[in-house]
């Protein structure tokens, strides 16, 4: 029997020995499968005139053609500008809040108050970006919005948050931040739930207050943690997110607001240039698996496990 049959025969046996396991695991294999690879098919029509008459096998190829038209559009730069300035606000702004918020939850001793007040925070995450675009629109509206005349009789001047396009980034990240913050947590006190409470006792022992308790021993449980989530975050770098993005555009603000992910429904859907959409999207795509790698790169070279 040679490695590859005795390679086999261990999968084999190995499925028939926990095959309930591989079960469970089935659904989440499909999802993968038919929502994320499967539309990967569909990638070919970036270097196609794609004809939904004829079909994707059957549209005549185009090489970089979509691709090359991008990059000369006018309107690239600027969206691309868009893009960047979000997802550098949501990296500098949001995400260092989950470790923060994190970090100070785990510090309380009430369990029966750490309780209500993650219950709290993680409210907002099952909101959908419909409801967060209407209190947004109630709060906001020039005409009759709560927090409008309070901002006005501030600065002393009319002020529209919602078309004033200094206004957008600032909203935007705002409403991640309310949105997602305290269901980032998560993953981070569930990293602090596995530290040894014996360094706590020998910390405490040694005179070590509870600054420096965080300091030198939560905080560094934490680092291999934010790492692997900064290395994974650059994946979705540029994405914005379509439906809170496009919830909150108008005429005011769509030279600021207008970012990869509108521009790609407002070209393939709207107008109905599916293969220049998917050459914007692939492109977007392609940038951030670049941050990746260099991402992780850059941690291995730090000393950190990385994650490829």
């Amino acid at each position: 029997m040679n490695h590859k049959q005795k390679q086999k025969r261990g999968w084999a046996e190995a499925i028939r020995k926990d095959w309930i396991l591989y079960l469970m695991i089935l659904p989440g294999m499909l999802y993968f499968l038919i929502f994320k690879y499967g539309p990967m098919f569909g990638l070919i029509t970036a270097f196609q005139d794609y004809n939904p008459m004829v079909g994707v096998l059957k549209s005549s190829f185009v090489g970089l053609k979509h691709f090359r038209r991008l990059w000369s559009d006018p309107k690239f730069l600027q969206i691309f500008a868009n893009t960047l300035r979000l997802a550098v606000y949501n990296i500098i702004l949001y995400f260092p809040l989950p470790i923060l918020l994190a970090l100070l939850l785990n510090e309380l001793k009430n369990e029966k108050l750490k309780g209500i007040i993650q219950s709290v925070v993680y409210l907002p995450h099952f909101v959908s970006w419909v409801v967060v675009a209407g209190i947004c629109f109630t709060l906001f509206s020039s005409q009759s919005g709560a927090l409008t005349g309070v901002l006005s009789g501030i600065f002393g001047r009319d002020v529209s948050v919602l078309s004033e396009p200094n206004s957008f980034a600032p909203l935007i990240t705002f409403q991640v931040i309310w949105k997602e913050t305290g269901w980032g947590t998560i993953i981070f006190l569930a990293a602090l739930a596995g530290v040894d409470v014996q360094l706590y006792e020998a910390a405490r022992i040694d005179g070590a207050n509870r600054r420096q308790q965080m300091w030198h021993i939560t905080l560094p449980a934490l680092k291999g943690v934010i790492i692997t989530l900064l290395i994974l975050r650059m994946g979705s770098f540029l994405n914005n997110g379509f439906e809170q993005i496009f919830l909150m555009l108008n005429s005011m603000n769509r030279e600021v607001g207008e970012v990869f992910d509108t521009y790609v429904y407002q070209m393939a859907i709207k107008n109905g240039r599916v293969s220049y959409g998917t050459a914007v999207g692939l492109f977007k795509s392609a940038v951030c698996l670049i941050l990746v790698l260099i991402t992780d790169k850059i941690a291995k070279k730090a000393g950190e496990e990385g994650v490829f």
